[in-house]
């Protein structure tokens, strides 16, 4: 079986590419780092205008229904460049949701809008510090409205959608009667918001709350996982350049042993991850079965790929990787935001391990 994608869909990820090379340099998401504003709205345009947002939506809801291995890509190329923009819980979350779920009605409202870049969406999930499950959620649902508070929601202050998991559903809620509270976080240029929602005007999209919020996490996770690979693909061909040239006692640094065994080191666990996240996107472009099992060790392997590999390039890079003046630290910022993102790294393993007997019975 053929897990490599087409000619077609790498003419598509040069283009992705080519743009963000253009667009979205390391002096722009420094411009989401050091600003007021953790977003850049110039990208999120751009990648709209390119058909991007609407990559996986059906042409009938105004996307370009190009597929989920295309969706792969583009994520890829938006984790290379670290891009400062809602991308994920847009795309990989809300949108999902909507497909997944919504009706023919919510989906003609929310989805060209999503397609076209001018809605952007949050996923308002956690509600305390510890895994996610029944018993935490207080947000609750009555007489058309949602009241209660999330406590970190991704591109929660740049929304205009939310999906918003409650005690006995997952519901639609718009951005009006909620208070968005900017929340610092790791990385600086992704928007993070704790969201208070005070009679805001909801609409059910699933009374199966937790059955759907696996199954969407399973299909985001490969997507995320993509986005981890890129960075750690980015964050190695840093380090490779930066050893092949600075030199120390008349040669390059790449040259001794030490530094060569960490960028081998580095290659490894980078191209392990790819093989796991070519194996997931198959699966998810197939709905196979064993989606759970291949979003689990997509998942896994590239959170450990790219901490690996934004932790390791600062070592390549010496003294000067942790001034605030080299972009090592944007990559190292990103891999530790993007590893909480859908839940821990242990959370995942232990998916991971859960889903080996399923699959051994299938």
């Amino acid at each position: 079986m053929n897990f490599d994608f087409s000619d077609d869909q790498k003419l598509l990820a040069d283009q992705v590419k080519r743009f963000l090379d253009e667009n979205c340099s390391t002096a722009v998401v420094r411009q989401a780092l050091e600003g007021e504003a953790r977003f850049v709205p110039e990208v999120w345009d751009g990648l709209a205008a390119m058909g991007l947002t609407g990559t996986a939506i059906p042409e009938q809801y105004g996307g370009t229904g190009a597929g989920y291995l295309e969706l792969c890509l583009v994520a890829q190329q938006v984790g290379a460049h670290l891009a400062p923009v809602p991308f994920g819980s847009t795309v990989y979350l809300v949108a999902e949701a909507l497909l997944r779920y919504g009706t023919d009605a919510q989906k003609q409202m929310w989805l060209p809008g999503i397609s076209n870049g001018s809605v952007k969406g949050a996923f308002a999930v956690v509600e305390t510090m510890q895994q996610v499950a029944p018993d935490q959620i207080s947000t609750a649902f009555s007489d058309g409205v949602l009241n209660g508070s999330k406590l970190v929601v991704s591109d929660g202050n740049v929304a205009d959608l939310y999906v918003v998991l409650a005690q006995d559903g997952l519901y639609l809620a718009e951005g009006g009667n909620l208070k968005a509270t900017p929340v610092d976080s790791v990385d600086l240029t992704r928007d993070t918001a704790a969201i208070e929602f005070n009679n805001t005007a909801s609409e059910l999209l699933t009374n199966d709350p937790w059955s759907a919020l696996n199954a969407l996490y399973d299909r985001a996770a490969v997507l995320y996982a993509f986005e981890q690979l890129g960075g750690a693909q980015s964050a190695l061909d840093m380090a490779v350049g930066y050893a092949q040239e600075r030199f120390a006692f008349g040669r390059a640094i790449g040259s001794f042993q030490a530094i060569k065994h960490m960028l081998a080191d580095m290659y490894t666990a980078m191209k392990l991850a790819e093989n796991n996240c070519y194996y997931a996107a198959w699966a998810l472009a197939n709905d196979a079965p064993e989606l759970p099992l291949a979003a689990a060790t997509a998942r896994v392997g590239a959170t450990q790929a790219f901490q690996l590999c934004s932790r390791d390039n600062v070592q390549v890079h010496g003294g000067m990787g942790f001034t605030w003046e080299f972009d090592c630290h944007l990559y190292y910022r990103r891999s530790n935001y993007l590893a909480l993102e859908l839940g821990a790294l242990s959370e995942w393993e232990a998916r991971l391990v859960d889903a080996l007997p399923l699959q051994a019975s299938a």
